[in-house]
């Protein structure tokens, strides 16, 4: 509609784990008891992909589920 493409590119599976460590690690999410890799897994194979949309996606989710807020001071 505007001419303007943006790529969601695949990655590998460590480097959508890397991605989704780096965040909960900025944002500073406790996830214990939660098997965060799993529930990555499982996230990317029903979304049907596995990219940095897609792990920025996943960790949105699981801050909502923490009753967390993604914004930093």
């Amino acid at each position: 509609r505007f001419g303007l493409w943006l790529g969601f590119h695949s990655c590998s599976q460590d480097e959508f784990f890397s991605m989704i460590d780096g965040y909960i690690r900025y944002f500073e999410l406790i996830a214990d008891g939660i098997d965060v890799r799993a529930e990555a897994i499982e996230w990317s194979v029903t979304r049907g992909a596995r990219s940095g949309r897609v792990a920025w996606q996943y960790v949105q989710d699981l801050a909502g589920r923490l009753e967390r807020s993604l914004s930093k001071p």
